[in-house]
């Protein structure tokens, strides 16, 4: 009986302590924001403060445009994801249903690029988009979306499960590529594009690099361009950071919590052996 139980309760023991250790730093980032200026210095350290302040939410508001910052944000990591999963999909459903010469060389060469560093591609990026004369636009900042191997790769994967006498009975029915694309195997990819527009939306969103790249100027700025310039070069207002911080998390955890039923399907449909 002892041995029994033994197992399961070192399990949930276990977790509970990794959850704890991973929550401290949310606590601490909770803690820290509602914290006045001098309190934050205090010794010993208040985990739970005296006196609660919202100083540093109004502040980060007052420093600069930081609503529009937030709606920037929330334009560019929704269009990402949108153009990100349409290109995927179609993609996928090429290399994944339909035969031409040289499929699988070409998909190949797509998993290919997935061992390039992106930061390797930033100076031609730059060049193509100053040739286009899109820097300093979100069409430039957004257009490098449009391809994502990982993205191709997990819909692929899906779509090859995908029985093909599905696809022949809507051929019979005189279906064409399209309306089996659209009316067939999107509503059937519903899971792994809730993953993949969860994943999307989550790189776009925290994404700093290539936004200091493309975007000088300020009403363009996207939400980690932002909290950049609450990090000062002699001192931080820790208070006001955190709570920038923290207002930049809702917008995601909103979104994972509207997908979370298909995203761990998603995931486990990933990993089918195709």
């Amino acid at each position: 009986m002892l041995r029994r139980y033994a197992g399961p309760f070192f399990f949930y023991v276990m977790a509970t302590a990794i959850a704890v250790i991973v929550l401290i730093p949310f606590f601490w980032m909770i803690s820290t924001s509602l914290k006045s200026k001098g309190a934050l210095t205090a010794v010993p350290i208040e985990w739970i403060p005296e006196e609660i302040s919202f100083e540093g939410y109004r502040k980060v508001f007052d420093v600069f445009p930081f609503a529009r910052t937030i709606l920037n944000s929330a334009f560019v990591a929704g269009l990402t994801t949108v153009v990100r999963l349409a290109a995927a999909a179609m993609a996928a459903y090429a290399f994944a249903k339909m035969r031409f010469r040289g499929r699988d060389i070409l998909f190949a060469a797509v998993l290919a690029t997935m061992m390039i560093p992106q930061q390797v591609t930033f100076i031609p990026l730059f060049l193509v988009m100053k040739e286009l004369q899109l820097i300093n636009t979100f069409t430039g900042l957004i257009a490098p979306s449009i391809f994502n191997a990982f993205a191709i790769f997990m819909m692929r994967q899906h779509m090859r499960t995908v029985n093909d006498a599905y696809l022949d009975a809507a051929v019979m029915d005189g279906a064409t590529h399209r309306t089996i694309f659209v009316r067939l195997m999107l509503p059937l990819s519903a899971p792994i594009l809730a993953t993949l527009a969860v994943i999307a939306f989550m790189d776009a969103w925290n994404d700093y690099l290539w936004p200091l790249v493309m975007l000088s100027d300020p009403n363009k700025m996207t939400l980690p361009l932002a909290l950049s310039k609450l990090s000062g070069q002699y001192a931080t207002d820790y208070n006001t950071l955190m709570a920038g911080s923290l207002i930049s998390i809702v917008p995601i955890v909103a979104v994972y919590l509207a997908a979370q039923k298909h995203f761990k399907a998603g995931l486990q449909v990933g990993g089918v052996k195709g």
